[in-house]
């Protein structure tokens, strides 16, 4: 889930996805954003990549992509991982 003060949106000035949160903004390539968009709270990250693996056979699999973007998005405290319940 996005941390508290943090957001996805869409950008018209940036013609692209940014990350908004209280100190600026993170302007987003379009595969950032397609992973970011999928970010609700409630998938796991599993349910996460099966829909992108999904979406994109012919990448012929995006997990450890998926899992790469998602440790450097929480480096960049974007995002924070919940327990699954």
């Amino acid at each position: 889930m996005f941390r508290r003060g943090f957001r996805l949106q869409w950008e018209p000035t940036q013609n692209s996805h940014v990350i908004l949160y209280p100190e600026g903004m993170a302007t987003l390539n379009e595969s950032a954003a397609m992973i970011l968009e999928n970010v609700d709270g409630k998938r796991l990250l599993s349910e996460i990549i099966d829909g992108l693996n999904q979406r994109f056979p012919e990448a012929g699999g995006v997990d450890d992509d998926v899992k790469e973007f998602f440790a450097q998005a929480y480096e960049q405290k974007w995002i924070i991982f919940r327990e699954p319940a």
